[in-house]
């Protein structure tokens, strides 16, 4: 059996955390809450290992949720990752990843959303989000034909069309 690097302050015990810790209302508040989740996101890492998980497949999960939670919950959202926001993997995937990506595919897409899913799963195991929060994630996580044609209707946008397109998953509203 491998062994791999996991500092024991990071796996071991109980994870205690304060979700205040991770409101953002200010720059110092984004630099702090990301911060946490980037360790939030090692211990997942290092969770999935521990459960067997490849490690190829265990990079991609975290890489994935990493890309959700710190580039586009914290980064571009300026929200808390424990906010029960209905529509966030909706925005990010019908959206942000689309035209924050140069070549974006439901293939690569579908990667992140595992890895969300994977993660939000890890967060309600440890009693740090509630049923239903990680029920909406999981659709969301699992509406690939939606963010397929999401893409295909990017893709057609023609002439001032941006706008239409925008508007039917519009990280405006947030």
């Amino acid at each position: 059996m491998t062994t791999y690097y996991s500092p024991a302050a990071e796996l071991e015990g109980e994870l205690v955390i304060d979700k205040a810790d991770f409101v953002i209302a200010s720059v110092e508040d984004e630099i702090r809450a990301d911060n946490l989740c980037r360790k939030l996101l090692s211990r997942f890492y290092f969770s999935l290992l521990e459960q067997g998980v490849d490690p190829r497949e265990a990079t991609l999960l975290a890489s994935g949720a990493d890309h959700f939670v710190r580039d586009f919950v914290i980064g571009f959202m300026h929200r808390s990752l424990f906010d029960d926001q209905p529509g966030i993997v909706r925005r990010f995937g019908g959206n942000w990843y689309i035209v924050h990506t140069v070549e974006p595919s439901v293939g690569e897409l579908a990667i992140h959303l595992a890895g969300v899913r994977a993660f939000y799963r890890f967060l309600l195991e440890r009693d740090l989000l509630d049923g239903p929060f990680f029920e909406e994630i999981d659709r969301e996580c699992s509406d690939l034909p939606y963010y397929e044609e999401r893409i295909k209707a990017f893709w057609a946008i023609e002439g001032d069309g941006y706008l239409a397109w925008e508007r039917e998953c519009s990280l405006k509203q947030w």
